[in-house]
């Protein structure tokens, strides 16, 4: 396990708290990943270059998806070197931006049938929380949570695992 370090999260107030799991994308998804991107992108800007069809509009939807691709691959690459860490107190990333604490969280779901990314799972919060999103790894849209995607799907499974274990707990511990 990690050592302890201090985090400050959105207030300004301090976390410090031992690391329980974590979660980050390989080297190999990351760069399997992101190539694909980039060859996607720069087939459709090609073949809008290259060969463009009839009409102009085609074109120039095939040229703005391309470079829409191209730019979606630069965020990804800069984005996967984060790395995800849960403690008693929120889910954040490693630099300490607090994805959500854990009193918001309502439930974890990592079934077959939930709306989730690739290899991972889906955190439902008790209140709508700001869009972000981290293009591989996480994203956040209203009440939900997706983390995983590039991520190996055996440290999201202990992530959501021992994240539920937390939940139960205080649940429990609740009169």
């Amino acid at each position: 396990m990690a050592p302890d370090r201090a985090v400050t999260d959105r207030n300004g107030d301090q976390m410090q708290q031992e690391v329980l799991a974590t979660v980050s994308a390989t080297g190999a998804r990351r760069v399997m990943a992101i190539t694909v991107l980039v060859l996607l992108g720069g087939v459709l800007v090609y073949i809008a270059l290259a060969q463009p069809p009839q009409a102009l509009g085609w074109q120039l939807i095939m040229l703005g998806v391309g470079c829409g691709v191209l730019v979606l691959a630069e965020r990804m690459r800069r984005a996967e070197v984060t790395v995800l860490e849960l403690t008693r107190e929120a889910l954040r990333e490693k630099g300490g931006a607090v994805l959500v604490r854990m009193d918001q969280i309502a439930t974890v779901n990592r079934g077959v049938f939930a709306f989730k990314p690739s290899n991972g799972f889906v955190i439902i919060t008790h209140a709508p929380q700001p869009l972000q999103w981290n293009p591989g790894l996480w994203w956040r849209v209203g009440r939900r949570i997706g983390v995983g995607g590039v991520a190996p799907a055996v440290q999201a499974k202990y992530m959501a695992d021992v994240m539920q274990a937390i939940l139960t707990e205080g649940a429990d511990s609740q009169p």
